[in-house]
């Protein structure tokens, strides 16, 4: 962990003291240099893409945030931090009853979660294979998806089947037989899928959905390219984070966490998510200033 200086907020920006910082799939991948081709590494290294925190600095031509203020919000491989600056329409209230290490992990698996049902227009009616349902993005895809009135198969090990019926799917073992698995649960068939795991499990997708738009993969670039599935990405809007702490801090949205590691403990919280066993988020935390 490396020290560096304090950043001022600059116009249109608020300064964010650190509570809590998600940890995602996408941190490991850069600390990895998996994307180096695309977007080589300079040190210090930053990441982490989402974060809650107490409002402690607001700059010129900054409307309806005060210092003080409770927030929850996003930003571009900055988080893992104890103070940070972005720009103000990126963070949103937190509501009071919503737990720190929530409100910091909330951002990218709801965010991903939401724009994944959107583009591949889940309905009522329909019935939705979700791979990797018990992680982050799949828990509140499952959770987002019931409540539009779609039934849910989950793929998950068998520890967190239970987990995945008491959020409303149907839970399936990943692994070989796995079309076999779904289509006994769903012998009317599958309508969409999301996918969060790539390889065997985009391929045991082709099989059960014949319209590949309505397959997506949140991880898996050369399946899209190969087979025409979407690749999934992630827009960001405070609107989308704002309904998503309500219903989430009123109980409607669970995400459960795994592990709260301290923020100096980064790599031990990468260890744990590169164990893909992770049930919802893991987060790294930061005492309270003062």
């Amino acid at each position: 962990m490396s020290e560096v200086e304090e950043p001022v907020a600059g116009p249109g920006e608020v300064r964010v003291r650190v509570r809590a910082a998600g940890v995602n799939p996408v941190d490991v991948k850069v600390r990895r240099g998996d994307f180096h081709g695309m977007t080589p590494a300079s040190f210090p290294q930053r990441l982490g893409n989402e974060f809650a925190g107490v409002v402690d600095q607001v700059g010129a031509d900054v409307t309806g945030c005060a210092v003080g203020d409770e927030v929850l919000g996003y930003t571009a491989m900055r988080a893992y931090a104890d103070v940070l600056t972005v720009p103000a329409d990126s963070v949103v209230p937190k509501p009071a009853g919503l737990p720190w290490e929530v409100a910091g992990a909330l951002s990218a698996a709801g965010q991903t979660a939401v724009n994944a049902l959107r583009e591949l227009k889940v309905t009522a009616g329909e019935t939705l294979l979700v791979h990797a349902a018990a992680g982050g993005v799949g828990t509140v895809a499952v959770q987002l998806a019931r409540r539009l009135g779609a039934r849910v198969i989950g793929t998950a090990s068998e520890r967190n089947h239970d987990y995945l019926r008491s959020l409303g799917a149907d839970p399936v073992a990943y692994g070989d037989g796995l079309v076999e698995r779904v289509r006994a649960l769903a012998p009317e068939g599958v309508d969409v899928v999301l996918d969060a795991v790539g390889g065997a499990a985009v391929t045991a997708s082709l099989e059960l959905v014949a319209d590949r738009s309505r397959i997506g993969t949140t991880v898996d670039q050369r399946a899209a390219d190969e087979h025409g599935i979407i690749r999934l990405r992630g827009a960001r809007s405070a609107a989308v984070l704002a309904e998503l702490a309500r219903l989430a801090a009123a109980g409607e949205l669970v995400l459960p966490i795994a592990a709260a590691y301290p923020l100096a403990s980064a790599a031990d919280a990468h260890r744990d998510v590169e164990s893909g066993h992770v049930r919802g988020k893991v987060v790294l935390t930061v005492p309270a200033a003062g």
